[in-house]
């Protein structure tokens, strides 16, 4: 996404040592379950992590190639797809893009808090998430997944230049 902004940013994206831990936690939650992290989900997921912000789909799979080849689409979509179905990443569909989670593997509703100047993302507990839960189990629906989205200015884009 980039900063549209003239004003520095901190970097959010996870360093090498912090990013192969998260991806070693996932490889192994993967496996308890019986699933693969495979290498196009583990790059892909690698690519979120280290990014902080995040990616529109187009933007990881010119990157995906370590050698500088982009990936086929249906690679990095099947990696994405997968990622978002075990709760390692989240798709925020008013901006066409995707984040590592940040609050783990677990189970929870997402919500995120969307600058409008920078274009970056920060991921917070959704404060509804286990009250709609209880709403729509009241009138027998079951939630797959939930994700709240609002748009904002983070604290660095509301400071005056």
């Amino acid at each position: 996404m980039g900063a549209h902004c003239g004003h520095d940013h901190a970097g959010n994206g996870l360093a090498e040592a912090e990013a192969r831990r998260a991806l070693t936690a996932a490889e192994a939650a993967c496996a308890a379950d019986g699933e693969r992290m495979t290498a196009p989900r583990r790059r892909v997921l690698d690519l979120l992590l280290r990014a902080g912000e995040p990616m529109k789909a187009y933007d990881l799979i010119a990157r995906f190639g370590q050698d500088g080849q982009a990936a086929k689409p249906p690679t990095v979509y099947r990696a994405l797809e997968f990622l978002e179905r075990r709760g390692l990443a989240h798709r925020i569909a008013s901006i066409s893009a995707y984040v590592a989670c940040s609050h783990g593997a677990d189970d929870h509703a997402a919500a995120f808090l969307i600058c409008d100047c920078c274009g970056s993302a920060r991921e917070i507990a959704a404060p509804l998430g286990e009250g709609l839960r209880q709403a729509a189990e009241g009138v027998g629906y079951a939630i797959e997944r939930t994700t709240i989205e609002a748009h904002g200015r983070c604290p660095e884009c509301r400071v005056p230049a």
